[in-house]
């Protein structure tokens, strides 16, 4: 197989960067153990990361892909990202985060390539952040799919998303605890893990679809984490809605459906029925490969796996060929 595995669906952390969030976070990120002993950040109470060794280590990192047949991986910060403390505190976890990663790329050469992330909460710091980044060879923009209860298409980011067009970056939504974790006790079994993320994705996506978004910033390629989300299974009933409620066409002129040659997604699915289908929605053009490694619930060998068995024309695209056209390697 001649054709690489590009992973754009993969995370790292810094100590630095966490020790930030400890020192930052509060009154509604906090650090508790968790039923198995490990640490995880709480939102509201409620856990829905879980920080674990791999996601500190690029070497060990290098390991695993090299285990499992990975050539590169495009790493980004994983939730909640720097969403969070004064714009002081915002800018310089994102410094943090974005010089380390830049630096991983420099020192594994060929091997990591960098998602930068933005304080989005503050565009005036986000913007000239961004141009950073891109100089520092960023390959694309890390966004979580609400940013601190906003949606993004919310006007307040409107000047992000005009500067990342205007370089045609890659996208990749990722989500974090849905607003109202509390209220719907997600604390309960972890279910934001389970339950809110994929939901947290498919709210994202939708308003952008709904919104006319995808009109606006016709140079974006988003791609949307976990396979859409519930997008390939909702999608038709996106349409059925738009076609008989007037509310969901005020923005658009087209059903939902054919919005999705527009937009991207990983494989990041567990079973071979949910990646048929995420392939059958999406087009094997737009479904790229992610593993979501290191995450506890991350399953690199497995994603690999799943990619492989597919009919070769589709497997090439999704192993490396879709990400090496949209990052442009």
């Amino acid at each position: 197989m001649s054709v690489p595995v590009i992973d754009v669906h993969t995370h790292v952390l810094t100590e630095a960067w966490f020790d930030l969030l400890k020192a930052h976070g509060a009154p509604r990120y906090s650090v508790k153990e968790v039923v198995g002993g490990l640490r995880s950040i709480h939102l509201d109470g409620a856990p829905f990361m879980t920080p674990i060794p791999p996601m500190f280590n690029y070497d060990t990192r290098i390991a695993e892909m090299d285990r499992h047949g990975v050539d590169v991986s495009v790493v980004s910060l994983t939730c909640p990202n720097v969403f969070w403390g004064t714009p002081e505190v915002s800018l310089r976890a994102a410094r943090i985060m974005n010089d380390d990663m830049a630096q991983a790329r420099a020192t594994y050469n060929g091997r990591i390539e960098w998602f930068c992330s933005l304080p989005w909460q503050h565009p005036d710091l986000a913007l000239p952040e961004l141009e950073r980044c891109v100089q520092a060879g960023a390959k694309g923009v890390m966004v979580l799919a609400n940013i601190t209860g906003e949606h993004l298409t919310d006007p307040r980011f409107a000047s992000i998303w005009a500067a990342i067009d205007r370089h045609a970056l890659p996208v990749l939504v990722h989500p974090t605890a849905p607003p109202g974790v509390a209220d719907m006790q997600m604390n309960e079994f972890q279910l934001t893990a389970s339950i809110g993320f994929t939901f947290d994705t498919t709210l994202a996506l939708a308003r952008m679809i709904y919104d006319g978004f995808l009109d606006r910033y016709p140079r974006l390629k988003i791609i949307g984490s976990h396979g859409g989300g519930a997008l390939p299974f909702l999608i038709a009933r996106m349409d059925q809605c738009w076609r008989n409620i007037p509310a969901c066409r005020e923005k658009t002129t087209i059903e939902p459906q054919e919005y999705m040659h527009r937009i991207f997604c990983d494989c990041v699915v567990f079973s071979p029925e949910a990646l048929d289908l995420t392939l059958k929605t999406f087009g094997a053009d737009n479904v790229l490969y992610g593993s979501d490694y290191p995450h506890t619930i991350g399953d690199m060998p497995g994603t690999v796996a799943r990619m492989n068995a597919l009919p070769r024309v589709s497997r090439d695209k999704v192993r490396g060929l879709n990400a090496q056209r949209i990052f442009g390697f």
